[in-house]
């Protein structure tokens, strides 16, 4: 067994976590966490994370169902961003589509709708 890795949080105690599906590599989302969050994820192996407009910690789904699995949590080389590695359950943005990064800078879509958030999210 290794020892954990530390991690560079900034003076706001949080660093930046990228979603990503482990099984086919797309890029879901990008959020921010804080060493509870961190903590939550590893107890618990679903995904959470801290809401900067909300001031908060949030488990992913936890309003619409649509959960992340964490299969693993990797750290980049300067310990200050992280990636999890997820079983995605439904969509991954609050939008309805699969992955936040459904559209390029010219705001061509390149993603898929897969739920209705009005629905979700009344």
């Amino acid at each position: 067994m290794t020892d954990d890795v530390a991690l560079a949080f900034d003076e706001y105690e949080r660093i930046p976590a990228v979603a990503q599906d482990a099984e086919t590599g797309d890029v879901l989302m990008l959020a921010y966490v804080t060493p509870e969050a961190v903590e939550r994820t590893r107890e618990t192996g679903l995904a959470h994370y801290y809401s900067r407009s909300r001031e908060e910690l949030w488990k992913k789904g936890g309003t619409s169902g649509h959960t992340q699995e964490v299969e693993e949590i990797r750290v980049d080389c300067d310990g200050d961003a992280l990636l999890y590695l997820v079983d995605q359950e439904g969509g991954a943005c609050h939008t309805g589509y699969e992955s936040c990064f459904h559209r390029t800078l010219d705001g061509e879509p390149v993603g898929e709708q897969v739920f209705d958030p009005d629905a979700v999210y009344e």
